[in-house]
């Protein structure tokens, strides 16, 4: 089961809140299916994301895909170290693999996103 004390998106983003800023990453589900990571493409702090626009992208050996806001808001810092070296994001996406940390825009920042069972009977359908 994945972590219960944050949100997820049906393209693979997680985002726990802590406040109003939100931490967003990309879960095991994700990295599992696009296998060895070879780059990753983060925005500059200071810049916005919009909740299901592409903020930057992952590249394995497989494929490249885009990351996806699951909110919306203002970038506070990105995780830079992976750009450098991508194993935490390949051994640990739910804690030290984290991508943003984002001051989200509202009240309602994780509205219609899923619970850890929702996602979980998603990444069923998908598997």
């Amino acid at each position: 089961m994945r972590p219960d004390d944050r949100s997820y998106s049906s393209t693979h983003e997680w985002v726990r809140l802590d406040g109003d800023t939100a931490v967003i990453g990309i879960t095991d589900f994700a990295v599992e299916q696009l296998g060895e990571l070879v780059f990753l493409d983060l925005p500059e702090p200071g810049g916005r994301v919009q909740r299901g626009e592409a903020f930057g992208e992952v590249e394995s050996v497989k494929a490249v895909s885009d990351l996806n806001s699951p909110v919306d808001g203002e970038i506070l810092e990105v995780n830079a170290a992976l750009t450098e070296d991508l194993g935490p994001l390949q051994n640990d996406p739910f804690e030290s693999g984290w991508l943003l940390r984002v001051k989200v825009a509202g009240p309602d920042a994780l509205a219609g996103l899923a619970d850890a069972a929702a996602y979980e009977k998603l990444v069923e359908a998908e598997g």
